[in-house]
């Protein structure tokens, strides 16, 4: 049994990773500002606190010592920074929950040389100075000089589930069955997903595994936006109104100018198998599909 913290815990793959944990009879710490709601009662210690109120994030955990952590709620160096600064000294590992941003949308397929946040310019700041993916670029590389633990950077795809907050594959969904138009900047760009189970699932394991650095961790498997429009509109029984670029409001949410996949040979040597994106893309289109039409 490990002492494991997950910061960020209650929502999407966050909360499936705490469901992991507890079923491998881990102790379970959860770090939240409360917002959600804890889910798990008593089966987790649950610390209330803003991992931004530094101060009050490091009297939260002051003379506490975790085998794993689990951050999932990181996106700027300076919470990188200031995490090392609290948990330098009491802490076995790290993984951090990092993202395919971290390359570019080029065509090309991304191993985890494309980006080295071991030789990476640091910049601090805040999240709002930077964008999505040039903050978790940063947050690696401060991890990466600083930490005083090993870490683990696990780069994911789009994460999707019929719970996703983000809403990003129902967006699709909602504005085909009812009829309203998508831009797409270019329809034949091919993506890789994972689905939030089996992230959850590469989460705990890669956190109990002899792995170091950043990792990749997608289904197996890419599809073009064109093929999955067309998969909604079978699922979906309408066709869709597609408009190249729009405005904001139309605009997809995966609307990339080229393919932007990456792939796994370092997972997968290390000895996890992961899912293929045909094997349950089709039922979880036709899940959101049919919740979509009762509506």
């Amino acid at each position: 049994m490990k002492k494991i913290l997950v910061l960020g815990g209650t929502r999407f793959f966050g909360k499936k990773l705490v469901e992991q944990l507890l079923k491998q009879n881990h102790q379970v710490t959860i770090v939240t500002r409360g917002v959600t709601g804890n889910p798990f009662g008593d089966q987790v210690e649950h610390l209330q606190v803003d991992r931004q109120d530094e101060a009050a994030f490091k009297a939260a955990v002051a003379g506490r010592n975790f085998d794993v952590v689990y951050d999932n709620i990181c996106y700027s160096p300076n919470e990188a920074k200031a995490f090392c600064e609290i948990f330098n000294g009491s802490i076995g590992k790290l993984v951090f929950t990092s993202t395919l941003s971290t390359y570019e949308a080029n065509g090309k397929p991304h191993t985890e040389t494309d980006f080295d946040p071991y030789h990476y310019d640091i910049v601090m700041g805040d999240a709002a100075d930077f964008t999505y993916g040039e903050g978790k670029r940063l947050a690696e590389a401060v991890f990466y000089k600083h930490a005083k633990f090993p870490v683990v950077a696990v780069r994911f795809p789009i994460v999707m589930g019929e719970d996703d907050y983000t809403r990003r594959l129902h967006f699709h969904i909602e504005r085909i069955v009812n009829n309203e138009p998508i831009g797409f900047v270019n329809m034949d760009a091919e993506m890789s997903f994972i689905q939030a189970s089996e992230a959850s699932e590469f989460l705990a394991w890669v956190g109990l595994h002899d792995v170091e650095g950043p990792i990749n961790a997608t289904a197996n498997g890419i599809i073009s936006l064109k093929q999955l429009i067309e998969l909604v509109e079978e699922k979906a029984g309408e066709r869709a109104k597609i408009a190249l670029l729009g405005t904001d409001e139309i605009r997809s949410p995966y609307a990339i100018p080229a393919s932007w996949y990456m792939t796994t040979e370092k997972a997968q040597q290390a000895g996890f198998t992961f899912s293929e994106l045909n094997d349950w893309l089709p039922n979880l289109v036709e899940e959101i599909v049919e919740k979509t039409s009762k509506k």
